[in-house]
């Protein structure tokens, strides 16, 4: 490629590598983040198969009691509740369960949940206790409907006390309250703080709703809704108006009992619902244990009275002493009418039943039998269902797993949306990113074909010049020949008589001709100049005495020992100019002496070429011809023609000394 094209298509080559790289590393910088897109899809998908296997919101709608509740303010006050234990335990985590309220803007969330507040464990004889956990605003505990799990690493307590800092506003009334639905404190599975002893700073009692016992009375506002098992329908029986009816569970060894749990009947999950919440319900249960089947050691372990709408969940659950027994009975008496029997026939029903010894229930699946009073409503109902371990949405759940269950879907529900977010920002960057590339890829590929045209226009541009210097470069050369051999022609017509003369003359006539025959290969192998060009200096000299014959020459030269800095095409184009000077003047001036001045420095050639002849006619003066300004062009310099005072006529040429603006280099 020649200089003028590698001096322009190179910058273009470099400019669309570095918009290509530019490209790329924009790409790939937008799409980076803190965590690389891969990473953050998959904690997404991690979630969602999490997700599957944890249990759902499902909130009842049944009449019940609330929890407890302080006194609404309107300032902010610190408040308190406190559940004093039994005895003491090793508990190894606290659950609070929010009061849940429908709000107009949320729909269904926390009421009263408290902002700041602190967990406090402690013994009788440590009155100021442990904080085990404390939250403020910062940890975004709201908005929530689930309950919050807070983990205590087996700390030893005989009390356990709630402290609030910062509470939040009542959706009711827009006035500073606290509110729980329900404090659990577990060992294990076991939650002792089950129907112990409540004090609070500040209790609101209203009725049979909100009052600080209700903290640890069971009842939450979930239905069980796990994510595995399969339905099961409640038991339900119609029994006999004169006779109590009775159930036995046989557990198939003896344990220690301490708790009970009844799972009332689900309702159809029509809304409004169907019937009432007490539907199968009876008013009193007497329980008793014993390790004989005929019950002769037997020994009440709850009697239970469920007269009150209030009293009834859907999971009820009480604490008794540890009791060994293997046999369990339930005495069923006082039994609700049917309000859909015409007859108001007595309705029987369960939909589960559940006895824990050391915080298992070891009644799933173990044999119930019932006194011949009562006989199940239909097939799909029977006996056996109220130990299958299951109700009308899956499996039954421990109560701890449950309350686990619900905080950790809370705890991926609000993880889920802001890696979406933070997918959506890095997606939506990269479609402009993307955009952009496009942008850059058009331009790419513009300037792609730009570079391939202007290559070509160079290419075609090159081919023109190489054609310009090719004729001007046989006209200069063989044209100086060719005038050279004329006039030795005439010189040795002139020596016809003079055979040594006309013998040099016959030399000079055959090295000008071999000279050409040089010339010619010399030009059309682009311009080598083996064997024809000698150096500036040398050949200029040459040239002069060649071509001008028997005139007067004088040549000087300044700057002599910048030559060989020169290009050497710089100094073959000057020989050559020169030549078709001398050309000139020997033709048309008539001169018989000839002046040659040749100045070069690190900048600059300047070369001046005067004679006594003629001049240049009057309507030509000052007019440079057509060779001389054809080959001043292929130099880059810049030629004058003039007609001094004295006569005669002087050519001047200047051009840089490494001009980079010609066509060759």
């Amino acid at each position: 490629m020649s200089g003028i094209s590698k001096k322009i298509t190179l910058p273009l080559i470099v400019v669309l590598v570095l918009t290509a790289i530019f490209g790329g590393t924009l790409f790939f910088r937008s799409a980076s983040s803190s965590q690389p897109i891969a990473e953050l899809q998959q904690q997404l998908a991690d979630i969602d198969a999490e997700l599957e296997t944890l249990a759902d919101f499902s909130l009842r709608s049944s009449a019940g009691t609330t929890g407890y509740r302080s006194n609404p303010r309107l300032n902010n006050h610190s408040r308190w509740v406190q559940i004093d234990l039994d005895e003491p335990a090793r508990i190894d985590e606290i659950v609070l369960v929010p009061v849940i309220r429908r709000t107009e803007q949320n729909g269904l969330q926390a009421d009263g949940f408290p902002k700041a507040f602190r967990v406090i464990l402690g013994t009788a004889d440590k009155s100021e206790g442990i904080v085990v956990a404390e939250y403020d605003e910062t940890q975004t505990l709201l908005p929530r409907i689930a309950p919050l799990s807070v983990p205590c690493q087996e700390t030893e307590a005989s009390w356990i006390r709630i402290e609030v800092d910062q509470l939040s506003l009542s959706e009711l009334n827009q006035r500073y309250v606290f509110q729980l639905a329900e404090i659990m404190a577990f060992s294990g599975h076991e939650n002792v703080a089950l129907h112990q002893r409540v004090r609070a700073q500040n209790n609101r009692k209203d009725g049979l709703v909100w009052d600080k016992d209700f903290l640890v009375d069971g009842f939450v506002p979930y239905l069980m809704d796990a994510a595995s098992g399969e339905k099961s329908r409640a038991f339900v029986c119609i029994s006999n108006k004169d006779v109590h009816p009775v159930l036995t569970i046989d557990l198939g060894s003896s344990v220690p009992l301490s708790r009970l749990h009844l799972h009332a009947i689900e309702k159809e999950d029509f809304i409004p619902q169907s019937f009432a919440s007490d539907f199968g319900m009876p008013r009193q249960i007497s329980i008793e244990g014993a390790t004989q089947p005929d019950f002769q050691d037997a020994k009440t372990l709850l009697e239970l009275d469920l007269d009150k709408l209030h009293d009834l969940s859907p999971i009820m659950m009480w604490r008794f002493p540890k009791t060994i027994c293997r046999y369990v009975r339930f005495d069923i008496t006082d039994l609700r009418a049917d309000p859909f029997d015409e007859e108001n026939s007595l309705r029987l029903g369960f939909s589960e039943i559940e006895l824990f010894a050391d915080g298992k229930n070891v009644s799933t699946d173990r044999l119930m039998t019932a006194n011949g009073t009562i006989s199940p409503k239909d097939f799909r109902r029977p006996l056996s269902h109220l130990t299958d371990g299951r109700n009308m949405y899956g499996s039954i759940l421990p109560i701890r797993d449950w309350m686990g269950q619900l905080a950790r879907r809370h705890e991926l529900e609000v993880e889920r949306p802001l890696l979406e977010t933070e997918l959506n920002r890095i997606f939506a960057k990269q479609k402009i990113t993307l955009g952009r590339l496009a942008w850059l890829s058009a331009l790419l590929a513009a300037g792609i074909a730009l570079t391939i045209l202007v290559n070509r226009l160079l290419r075609m541009r090159e081919v023109q010049a190489i054609k310009e210097r090719l004729a001007a470069d046989l006209h200069d050369e063989l044209g100086a020949n060719l005038h050279t051999i004329g006039l030795l022609s005439d010189l040795a017509e002139n020596a016809k008589d003079e055979p040594e003369e006309l013998s040099q003359l016959h030399q000079r006539i055959r090295a000008v001709t071999e000279r050409s025959g040089i010339a010619v290969r010399n030009c059309t192998s682009m311009f080598s100049s083996d064997g024809l060009y000698k150096g500036l200096v040398i050949d200029m000299q040459r040239s002069a005495q060649r071509i001008m014959a028997k005139l007067e020459h004088d040549f000087s030269i300044e700057g002599e020992e910048y030559v060989d800095q020169l290009e050497r095409h710089t100094c073959f184009d000057l020989s050559l100019f020169y030549k078709e000077c001398l050309v000139n003047i020997s033709r048309h001036s008539g001169a018989t002496q000839l002046r040659t001045r040749l100045k070069i420095s690190p900048q600059e050639i300047d070369l001046t070429i005067s004679d006594n002849g003629r001049g240049l006619p009057e309507p030509e003066r000052n007019e440079i011809p057509a060779s001389l300004k054809r080959r001043a062009k292929l130099l880059g310099a810049k030629i004058t023609v003039s007609t001094p005072s004295i006569g005669g006529s002087q050519i001047s040429l200047k051009l840089r000394s490494n001009p980079r603006s010609r066509i060759f280099s």
